[in-house]
């Protein structure tokens, strides 16, 4: 099916089908083993070899696959300017697709080297960066390999200009889509060596994102924005307690409604399609379901989880997971000086994205294949997965990926997508499927809540002896990120995570655990350095002596604060260092009060960031400040709370978020430069704004914040 949003368009994909021009694409075979491609439909062959990442046309425009979502972050520009600096492509004349949903070909190697196409972790640009490099190189060299059989010269002779190939002692050239017609293909590749980074033209530069443009005109189409002929809409009532099962009590009132097509009855929630969104809307409000909830999650309350988790906490016969042992802390605490001990906590947290979940699936009517259109973080898998919802092969899932209106770890699960296909196969039509922002806040998937005890050994000196982090929440995999500490010099270490399970919908969230665990980390580290009278960054400088990259942005975050001076009246400033997916980051903050209000007020954030080479400089400034303002968000004010297993936050309106009255006056960040391999940025800056701002929150009243996020209330509470 075609994409009837605006059928008077002529895309891209329609150009090359009705185009006859000669089209090559050319992919790095030693880069990616096996993954020579057939031609993609829709292109053009005339007999040419066609591989996957590289297309050009006789015009010289270069169509170069992009393997990532695209949801805001901008990866979809960033992995076909590594591709085009090597091709060393004029950036004018490329043109940016969407990958086919081929894992064996466009797969990164993760995870033991298991293939997948999934964006995650901050490690797209990182996981890549190699091999995109090579497919780039390669693609350059059969253009000057078929350019030196044509003008019979050596092809060491020969050299480029973006999208140009040049021979100096003969002063002849030729365009990348002029020499189409006389391709020729090595019957091998060397290894070829890579640019020098000082050589680099386009990474590094500040490039224009390819999705802007579209973003900004209304032309960018997602998954909501998809017609097709014949299109119903469908809707689904899920119960207030996660797990609870329906028992649809009106089912003919409901199904004798005017455009009602079909009521689909779930383990969990019951289906409306209808003829319109409107008509599946005013159904669902008129659904009567008497619930049976004897799941784990009834009875949970959220903020009653707290005293069950300290005692857990504090259990010496409970074992859990450890995750960390260095040394014997036990043994440092017997030789300590003084010993501390604290607990931080921190409430779940909705991913609130700024697109509401939606997916579209076109079942056929014998039901042995599907169309889907979707947004989704983990195209890779979602073949398969709907696959074996269906009962069908994989090959018989046609997948048509869309922007996402932001993921953070929310549509990296495919539960929207299989509602939909559950839906359409229910009525054999294609159906659109929509969570409205109350589906998605009370039944959606979290970041679970946590009870954080810290536990310190302190020398005489004031040195740090041992560090014992005790971490009890649910979602055992969604707790341990960040926790360590690879960068402070701690002698004797033990890390453990205690679990429970409370049945409530949980996921990643951006940068997962990172956030809680770098500010209960951060915040104990203060409150040590507090104690034995040390100024903060001074004792974290003596922590992470040995580790000169993290220690070099601590300094340059401390000159571009001018930490050393102090803040003006009524104003104080915290710092916090932390690590995500390689990115190492040190924030600093200067915060004011109003104590009749308990309202936190963030005034600067300055950040040093050491994240290797960066392949779009001005692009990773706008994650990291996106980074700040969410992490100020969950910080200040995102709180979702659990009474008697039921969520409740309806929406916007009482799901408080930051306001861009709330946005600091300036956000400062420096990019440390290096020529070192990419790290991850998008989630990098995100877990240092809670240690920051609780720790200029101590320095400005002498109070500790040990509760995420800082509500007035909790902030009135610790000033009384």
């Amino acid at each position: 099916m075609e994409n009837k949003l605006n059928p008077s368009i002529l895309t891209r994909r329609k150009f090359l089908q009705k185009s006859g021009g000669l089209t090559l694409g050319i992919t790095a075979l030693a880069a990616f083993p096996g993954m020579l491609a057939t031609p993609r439909e829709g292109l053009s062959t005339n007999g040419s070899q066609l591989t996957a990442w590289v297309n050009i046309q006789p015009d010289g425009k270069i169509t170069i696959m992009n393997p990532a979502a695209e949801m805001g972050q901008g990866s979809m520009t960033a992995l076909p300017v590594i591709i085009a600096e090597e091709l060393d492509a004029d950036w004018s004349q490329v043109v940016i697709e969407h990958s086919p949903n081929d894992v064996d070909t466009y797969g990164l190697e993760r995870w033991g080297g298991r293939k997948i196409m999934l964006t995650v972790g901050s490690f797209t640009v990182s996981g890549y960066y190699e091999s995109l490099r090579k497919a780039g190189a390669q693609a350059r060299y059969v253009l000057l390999y078929s350019a030196a059989k044509k003008w019979g010269v050596p092809l060491e002779e020969l050299k480029t200009n973006p999208s140009r190939i040049l021979h100096p002692k003969t002063s002849q050239e030729i365009s990348y889509g002029e020499i189409i017609s006389d391709i020729s293909m090595p019957e091998s590749l060397p290894d070829l060596p890579l640019k020098d980074p000082e050589n680099f033209q386009l990474i590094g530069s500040v490039m224009p994102r390819w999705d802007i443009p579209q973003k900004v005109d209304g032309s960018a189409i997602f998954a909501g924005d998809v017609r097709v002929p014949n299109m119903l809409y469908g809707v689904i009532e899920r119960g207030k307690v996660h797990g609870a099962k329906p028992n649809l009590q009106n089912l003919s009132e409901i199904q004798e409604m005017e455009g009602i097509e079909e009521v689909v009855e779930m383990d969990y929630g019951v289906g409306i399609i209808a003829s319109t969104i409107e008509r599946a809307l005013k159904a669902k409000k008129l659904l009567n379901i008497a619930w049976t909830n004897d799941t784990p999650s009834q009875g949970h309350g959220s903020q009653e989880s707290f005293e069950r988790y300290a005692d857990l906490a504090g259990d010496a016969t409970e074992k859990g997971k450890v995750l960390t042992e260095i040394g014997n802390v036990e043994h440092a605490k017997s030789e300590a000086h003084t010993t501390y001990e604290a607990d931080y906590k921190n409430d779940y947290v909705y991913h609130a994205q700024m697109e509401p979940l939606n997916a579209m699936a076109s079942v056929s009517p014998d039901g042995q294949s599907v169309e889907v259109w979707a947004g989704t973080q983990a195209a890779g898998s979602l073949s398969s997965t709907v696959a074996q919802v269906l009962g069908i092969e994989a090959s018989q899932v046609k997948f048509h990926p869309q922007y996402l209106g932001g993921g953070l770890g929310r549509r990296s699960l495919h539960d929207y997508v299989i509602e939909a296909v559950k839906l359409s196969n229910a009525v054999k039509k294609p159906v659109k499927l929509i969570w409205t922002r109350q589906d998605d806040l009370q039944y959606g998937h979290y970041r679970p809540l946590s009870l954080q005890r810290m536990k310190a050994s302190v020398g005489k000196n004031g040195g740090l002896l041992g560090l014992s982090h005790t971490i009890v929440g649910d979602g055992s995999n969604l707790l341990a990120s960040g926790a360590k500490n690879a960068y402070y010099d701690i002698p004797n270490q033990h890390l453990e995570i205690r679990t429970v399970n409370n049945g409530i919908r949980l996921k990643h969230w951006r940068a997962v655990g990172h956030g809680p665990n770098k500010f209960a980390i951060e915040s104990f580290i203060d409150e040590l350095a507090s104690d034995q009278g040390m100024d903060p960054l001074a004792y974290r400088q003596q922590l992470m002596h040995n580790h000169p990259r993290a220690l070099a942005t601590l300094n340059k975050a401390s000159e571009m604060a001018r930490w050393s001076e102090p803040a003006q009246e009524g104003r104080a400033k915290g710092v916090a260092f932390g690590e995500r997916s390689g990115a190492l980051v040190t924030g600093i903050c200067e915060i004011s009060l109003d104590p009749e209000k308990g309202k936190i007020r963030v005034h600067h954030f300055w950040m040093a960031v050491d994240a290797g080479t960066i392949v779009q400089p001005d692009n990773a400034i706008a994650q990291l400040e996106g980074g700040i303002i969410m992490g100020m968000s969950s910080v200040l004010q995102e709180q979702l709370t659990i009474v008697n297993g039921e969520v409740q936050q309806t929406n916007l309106h009482d799901y408080s978020l930051l306001r861009i009255s709330d946005v600091p006056e300036s956000m400062d960040i420096f990019l440390m430069p290096s020529m070192e391999a990419p790290e991850g940025i998008g989630e990098g800056s995100l877990p240092v704004v809670g240690g920051a701002i609780g720790n200029a929150f101590a320095a400005l009243t002498g109070k500790r914040l040990r509760h995420l996020p800082f509500t007035p209330d909790r902030v009135k509470a610790a000033l009384r």
